[in-house]
C-alpha cells in the first residue's frame, strides 16, 4: 500500500469508508444500551451463533453493514452479529463535549455493550475508522477472540496525524485547510451533527506500536488493493505479531463491501 494520495481522495475516501449510512427495509427491531456516562447507544442484534460485533467508519452508522454482502454472510455462517452506531452517528446520542468522546470512549461503548450482552468472548470487525476504534478494543478487551481491521494501515499510530487535526480544525469553521476542503463540502451537503464530527476527530485515538506488540490473538488486515488511504498497511502488518495481510478488489469506499472482502472475512473468523 503506497504511503501517499493526494490530500482531498484521502478525506474523500475517509470520510465514506465502507459502511456509510444506507437505507435499509428490513431492519430488526433495534435497542438501546446506556453507556458508563448516560450517552444511549442504539444497536441491533440478529442470530444466535458466536458474537461478532461489527463497527462502522467515519460518519456512517450500522445500517451501512447492510449495503454489503458480509452482514449476510456472517448470518447465514451461523454468527450473532451486533451492529451499533457508534456515539455521535445515526441514532446513537450525539454528545457535543470533549468528555463525550475522551478517554477511549468510543471503545469503552462497545465493551460496555459487550458486557451488557453477557458476552464472554466475541469478535470484532471494523473498515475504515471503525479499525481505529476495533484496534482499541483489542488492546483493551481480554475477551476477544478474533479481530479483523479493514481499510486501515499505520497512519493511526501517530497521535498527532495531521489530516485528523485538520479535519477537527476545519469542522470547527478554519478555513485554513484547503486540502480539506472536500470533506467539509461532503459533510455539509448530509444531515450529520457536524460538531459530533469535530469531537470524534479531536479526540480520535490512535494505539502505539508498544501497545500493538502485545497482541496475542489472530488479528486480520484487508484493504483494497486499489486503497491508497490510511497509511502503510504493511508496516501496521510489521506492528501486530502475527497478523495477516490480505488485499481484495477495490478502493477505500468499495472494497468492504465485495464478495472478495466477505469470504476473506468470513474465513478468517471460522
Amino acid at each position: 500500500m503506497k504511503k501517499t494520495l493526494k490530500p482531498l481522495h484521502l478525506l474523500l475516501f475517509m470520510l465514506i469508508a465502507g459502511n456509510t449510512a444506507f437505507a435499509w427495509q428490513a431492519t430488526p427491531p433495534g435497542n438501546y444500551y446506556t453507556a458508563r456516562d448516560g450517552v444511549k447507544i442504539y444497536y441491533e442484534v440478529q442470530g444466535d451463533g458466536f458474537p461478532v460485533i461489527l463497527v462502522h467508519g467515519f460518519s456512517g452508522t450500522c445500517q451501512g453493514w447492510k449495503k454489503g454482502q458480509l452482514y449476510a454472510d456472517l448470518l447465514g455462517a451461523g454468527y450473532k452479529v451486533i451492529i451499533l452506531d457508534q456515539r455521535g452517528n445515526g441514532q446513537s446520542d450525539k454528545p457535543h463535549t470533549d468528555a463525550g468522546y475522551a478517554n477511549d470512549a468510543e471503545a469503552k461503548d462497545i465493551m460496555g455493550l459487550a458486557t451488557s450482552l453477557g458476552l464472554k468472548k466475541y469478535d470484532i470487525v471494523g473498515y475504515s475508522r471503525g479499525s481505529i476504534i476495533t484496534s482499541r478494543v483489542l488492546v483493551l478487551d481480554k475477551r476477544l477472540h478474533k479481530a479483523v481491521m479493514g481499510g486501515m494501515g499505520d497512519a493511526y499510530t501517530n497521535p498527532e496525524w495531521p489530516r485528523r487535526i485538520h479535519a477537527y480544525k476545519a469542522l470547527m469553521g478554519d478555513t485554513s485547510f484547503h486540502d480539506v476542503d472536500g470533506m467539509i463540502k461532503y459533510i455539509r451537503s448530509n444531515p450529520f451533527d457536524e460538531l459530533a464530527l469535530a469531537y470524534q476527530q479531536k479526540w480520535q485515538p490512535s494505539t502505539s506500536a508498544k501497545e500493538l506488540a502485545k497482541v496475542k490473538i489472530p488479528v486480520l488486515l484487508i484493504n483494497g488493493d486499489d486503497d491508497h488511504d490510511n497509511g502503510d498497511d504493511m508496516a501496521l502488518n510489521k506492528l501486530i505479531p502475527g497478523s495477516k495481510l490480505i488485499h481484495v478488489p477495490g478502493d477505500h469506499n468499495s472494497a468492504s463491501r465485495t464478495p472478495e472482502f466477505s469470504k476473506a472475512v468470513t474465513f478468517f473468523l471460522k
